[in-house]
């Protein structure tokens, strides 16, 4: 099943993300107010490009936002991200969002207030810990948990950094 998705912020990220949903079949328009940053997307993207800001609801439905599946807030800025993702779903009920927030405390709490978030901090964080201490890599979901701070994050047999990373 194919949908529109829109895509707010075309750094690396939102750039990858719109290329392998258009490469899936997906129609996707991406927004950023700097136009060089779509130079990122691959010469051959045949999606929407759209220069402006995301929280703006004229621009947003330049990119379709009224006939979208799914919408991504990946931009660098927390604010940003937060404040789209609000406005796509409350105003524009699109039924999937996500927005991407590097501080783990707020992303918790957008989460128990209704908008889906991903923390890059606290995945980084865990999947590197996991490798170091030798234990098997867990659900996004598990990383995401500020409850699972590193304290309740489980340990390798030993203990010990295992040896294929001495």
């Amino acid at each position: 099943m194919t949908m529109h998705v829109v895509v707010l912020g075309c750094g690396r990220v939102g750039a990858t993300l719109a290329m392998a949903l258009e490469s899936e079949g997906h129609s996707v328009a991406v927004i950023d107010r700097n136009r060089e940053s779509f130079r990122r997307l691959a010469r051959g993207f045949k999606g929407k490009m759209i220069l402006g800001i995301g929280i703006d609801e004229d621009v947003l439905r330049k990119a379709g936002i009224e006939r979208a599946g799914g919408f991504a807030a990946t931009t660098n800025g927390d604010n940003t991200n937060i404040m789209s993702a609000q406005i796509v779903k409350v105003r524009f009920k699109v039924p999937r969002v996500i927005a991407r927030i590097y501080d783990p405390l707020r992303a918790e709490a957008y989460r128990e207030l209704g908008i889906d978030t991903i923390s890059p901090t606290l995945l980084g964080a865990g999947m590197c810990r996991d490798y170091l201490v030798g234990v098997p890599y867990r659900s996004v979901e598990d990383y995401q948990a500020v409850r699972g701070t590193p304290s309740a994050w489980p340990r390798g047999s030993s203990g010990a950094v295992p040896e294929r990373s001495r």
